[in-house]
């Protein structure tokens, strides 16, 4: 009798693809390239103290990998076998729970766990240098399989309490963070607010970046037992999510009645998204009479309102600073992290919302009618920017306003040209990088499989762009 006939199937099939092969040979020819940059660059150092550096910077980026890569692929692995109708048919077998689940984290999990296998070795070089010792080493090794295995049972758990990719994606960052960030958070606050209270380390037990932290051979002589509390945590809370999604699974795949109360909130959410119904015929109508699909794509007629929604809350956060801290929060420091907060906010929403209807048309088999339709594509360009400059424009203007005020701040304190020269390019590139990124995400939304990849590859156009630039 086969325990696991899923896991067993997965790791087959996987043993077939050559994409397994090549993944592990570009991650591990990645780790060397990277070390061999960090080589040289270091050249004329203590070989211990370059291995050091080499060693610390492949464990932070391999850290990022393990905590992104498993919950990305496991985000949409059980609510993609929802919507399809998939799902069901797994359990007319004698398949229970736990099969599913952990057949789909294999499926999913196989080619970036022989990945990160395969960038051990490149890790272990510092060990010849002298950099590090070989209980550092396990012990990262330890931490990054543990952190890896978390990452994938938060994604599976977001997967299986969900069945659209947008919820399920909304579901795995808010585990991530209710795990990862929210207790160390607590402990952070606690201290701030209660200077005389002793720390709480045991809140950070549960977080995989106090672990990593603790595999350096100092800080693990000086704090053994929570070393091995931390890593203990981690595993046991990889287990409980696994274990619930396991559970859920049989229990949330069939449609449901809607019930009275969550139809009350469904209401209630569309018309914080839509509008009341009593406007919405005019609204429409005007929006029908400028171009059509400028109607299609502003449907959602208080959009305009979140953004105006989230200015009111920086406001709101802004001059409850300035009454807290009073004249330091007018520090310099302060107007530069609210514009960041502004620009970036701005900017990954626009992202998200430029590429939406043409990515929902694209993948729905909608933008092929509005193809066979005498509407032209320059009209539908322009309906998608018609739709963006309602819901962006007048947002857009308030925030250049409020940072050309913190620049006669700014000038006040230090007259300097740098300084204006500085905002004055930041304000220009808040711009210049707004309507780049609505040309990325149209183009990205008619090319990649669904909405929520276009929007990651049009981030990472950008932020590769912003890096050329620096």
């Amino acid at each position: 009798m086969t325990v696991l006939p899923i896991v067993e199937r997965e790791l087959r099939a996987a043993a077939r693809q050559r994409s397994t092969y090549w993944v592990r040979l570009g991650l591990a020819l990645a780790a060397i390239f990277v070390g061999a940059v960090i080589f040289m660059l270091t050249f004329g150092l203590p070989p211990a103290q370059t291995g050091r550096y080499i060693f610390e910077v492949l464990a932070g980026v391999m850290l990022l990998y393990c905590l992104a890569y498993g919950r990305r692929s496991t985000a949409d692995c059980l609510s993609v076998e929802k919507r399809e109708g998939t799902l069901g048919l797994l359990f007319l077998t004698d398949l229970k729970g736990l099969d599913v689940v952990l057949g789909k984290l294999v499926a999913t999990s196989v080619r970036g766990f022989y990945g990160l296998l395969a960038m051990f070795p490149v890790l272990a070089v510092p060990i010849l240098l002298g950099g590090i010792t070989s209980g550092e080493f396990w012990r990262l090794v330890l931490v990054l399989v543990n952190t890896f295995l978390f990452s994938l049972a938060i994604g599976i758990l977001g997967s299986a309490l969900s069945r659209d990719l947008r919820r399920a994606m909304a579901a795995n960052f808010l585990l991530l963070l209710l795990l990862m960030a929210v207790p160390p958070a607590c402990m952070v606050a606690l201290g701030y607010l209660v200077p005389s209270h002793r720390p709480i380390p045991q809140l950070m037990f549960s977080c995989p970046v106090f672990s990593f932290y603790l595999c350096g051979e100092t800080q693990y002589q000086a704090a053994r037992d929570q070393f091995g509390w931390s890593v203990a945590v981690i595993h046991g809370l990889t287990w409980l999510l696994i274990l619930t999604a396991a559970w859920i699974v049989p229990r949330s795949w069939q449609d449901r009645h809607s019930r009275a109360g969550k139809s009350r909130w469904r209401d209630l959410w569309h018309t914080w998204r839509h509008g009341p119904a009593a406007g919405k015929g005019a609204f429409r109508q005007r929006a029908l009479e400028a171009n059509a699909f400028y109607w299609l794509a502003a449907r959602a007629q208080f959009k305009p309102v979140h953004v105006w929604t989230f200015l009111g809350c920086m406001a709101v956060w802004w001059l409850v600073g300035r009454l807290v801290f009073g004249s330091l929060w007018l520090d310099p420091s302060v107007a530069v992290l609210t514009a960041l907060l502004l620009n970036s906010t701005l900017k990954v929403w626009l992202a998200i919302e430029a590429g939406q209807q043409l990515a929902e048309d694209q993948c729905t088999g909608a933008f092929e009618l509005l193809l066979s339709v005498p509407l032209a594509v320059e009209d539908i360009v322009r309906g998608q920017w018609l739709a963006l400059r309602r819901q962006f424009l007048r947002p857009l203007l308030a925030v250049l306003g409020v940072e050309l005020l913190f620049l006669l701040a700014a000038t006040r304190r230090a007259s300097g040209w740098e300084t204006q020269a500085t905002w004055l390019a930041g304000m220009f590139m808040l711009v210049a990088d707004l309507v780049a990124l609505s040309w990325v995400a149209m183009w990205r939304a008619l090319v990649a499989r669904s909405h929520n990849l276009a929007t990651i590859s049009t981030i990472e156009i950008g932020r590769a762009s912003c890096r050329e630039r620096v």
